[in-house]
């Protein structure tokens, strides 16, 4: 690739990630009432952290074939998350260098422990800079996302 065209793909990046900060960081609230959330479904934050509430620990991935998922799932995520996440899910993507608070990393232990509700509902719901997939993709394209995520934190 040639100086021109990496300084343009580089510059390209940039602008995507400032538009998603911009678009994203204007909603954020670390002032959420934590009992109201709850109740709500709205994220829970403790000690600046994003919590799912306990709800979401009773949702069950409900694909059978978490292979063929997962394969479906990988689909999705190098179209949607890798960008932030990075190809391997450990939030260092281009677009996500920019973003305050930096992505995840799906890899870790911290998101790996957490069970498949609580990951998918934070797909669900999201919380600024990572945006809510609801209307987006599909409940089944979601879990499918749950199932790839999975497959990261084996491939450490």
């Amino acid at each position: 690739m040639n100086f021109k065209k990496s300084k343009i793909k580089y510059l390209y990046y940039f602008l995507l990630a400032s538009l998603i900060a911009l678009s994203f960081g204007a909603q954020s609230n670390n002032n959420i009432d934590n009992n109201k959330a709850k109740l709500t479904g709205m994220p829970v934050l403790q000690s600046g952290k994003w919590k799912a509430p306990a709800l979401a620990d009773n949702l069950k991935n409900p694909i059978k074939d978490i292979i063929e998922a997962s394969k479906k799932g990988k689909k999705i995520f190098s179209i949607q998350c890798a960008i932030c996440h990075g190809k391997s899910g450990k939030g260092d993507g281009m677009a996500g260098m920019a973003l305050n608070p930096r992505p995840a990393n799906l890899t870790s232990k911290k998101v790996q422990e957490q069970s498949d509700g609580a990951i998918f509902w934070k797909l669900t719901t999201g919380k600024p800079p990572m945006a809510s997939y609801a209307k987006i993709y599909s409940a089944k394209q979601r879990w499918q996302l749950v199932s790839y995520i999975r497959t990261l934190g084996k491939k450490k």
